[in-house]
Order: C-alpha cells, then structure tokens, then sequence
C-alpha cells in the first residue's frame, strides 16, 4: 500500500530543485550544478524500498528505520491503557524515513499534538516534540505507534485515519529530515531488540504480542 501524500510531498521539494537545474544549464552551470546535487539527495531521501516481511503469528515489527535509542517499561494512558513496553528508534538523515504499521489490525485511535523541534535523538522528545499518535487494534491487543518531528523534520504525514485496516508492514507515512518514531506493545510483551541496535522497517522484529 501506498499512501497518499507520500510521493507528492518528496516532488513538492523535487520540482522547484528541477527547475533551478533546468534553468541553470543555459545562465548558470554552477547553479544547475548545485541544484542537481540537491534534487538527487531529495529523492534519495524520499526513497521507498521494498521489504521482505518476517512471517509468524504476534510478531511486531519496526515502524521505521534507524537505531533503538532505549527500550523501557512505561505507563502508557493514551490508548494502550496502562503499563507498556515501548521502543524509541530515532532515524537520521541517512535513513529511510517511510514509517510502517508494526502489526496487523485496525487503526481506532488517532491524535495529534503540537509541540517543539527539538532534537530527535533526546530521550524525552515524546512529552516536548510535535507528534502524530496512532492506535491499533490487533486481536485483543492494543499498539500504539508515535512519530515524532525533530529539529530539522517539521512536517509528520499519517495515512492512517480511524477505520483503517492494515496488515503488518504496510507502509503509514514519513516524517522529514530526522525524526523519531516509537512503539508501544501491551504488558507481557517479549522484546527481541537493545539500545543501540540499528533496525528496519517492516523488517526487524521489534518483539511478539502476549499468548
């Protein structure tokens, strides 16, 4: 699934970057230079690979790539419900910045809130930072997926809206320009992944759901 807004958000960046390049080539070679470098760092940053997705029942996958900036046991009131393990992954500009739906099941929670831009990369940007909450319904359990704008990204996109159903890996949204994103699984939970350890989305198995 591709989501919408996606593809036009990378060419609303691609295209006057186009032009310049274009325009450049007769006036100002230097220019069109310039301008070429940057659209083809734009497009690569808005690249959208395809992934091979783990198979098995209750597995919970990355929402994103980058590397686990910490894993902890929180309490969790916004749609989880009570104590929750979550896991913070923080992208850098290196990384590909499309956000994936961890499980399988239906979006029944959605909100949004305004914040600061703060860098991304610091261990309390979910209570200060811009940020797009998205709950799902997976069975009998709840999982909750933050994506969290940083100091350089300063717009969220989220196809998910209230009904919405998904199956594990399908591609959500993006955040711009380095960001996080982060996972919180219901209580009981068996975590697979550490501090530091780099992740892919769709991919990588986060942990697996409560029998």
């Amino acid at each position: 699934m591709r989501v919408p807004g996606i593809a036009a958000d990378a060419w609303r960046f691609a295209f006057p970057l186009l032009a310049v390049a274009l325009a450049g080539l007769l006036w100002l070679p230097w220019l069109a230079a310039i301008a070429a470098v940057l659209l083809v760092l734009t497009l690569w940053f808005f690249r959208d690979p395809e992934r091979r997705l783990p198979e098995g029942e209750g597995l919970v996958t990355s929402a994103a790539d980058g590397h686990v900036v910490w894993v902890r046991e929180v309490e969790e009131p916004r749609w989880v419900g009570g104590r929750s393990v979550a896991v913070s992954v923080y992208l850098g500009l290196g990384d590909v910045h499309i956000n994936r739906v961890p499980v399988s099941g239906e979006v029944v929670y959605r909100d949004y809130v305004a914040g600061s831009f703060r860098p991304a990369s610091q261990p309390d940007v979910a209570e200060t930072n811009e940020r797009a909450y998205t709950g799902l319904r997976a069975g009998e359990h709840r999982v909750l997926v933050v994506q969290i704008a940083g100091r350089v990204a300063r717009r969220i996109v989220t196809g998910a809206e209230v009904g919405d159903r998904f199956t594990r890996g399908e591609r959500m949204g993006l955040i711009r320009f380095g960001s996080c994103t982060q996972v919180y699984l219901p209580a009981g939970s068996e975590v697979r992944v550490r501090t530091g350890e780099r992740v892919r989305g769709g991919e990588t198995v986060l942990g697996t759901l409560p029998r």
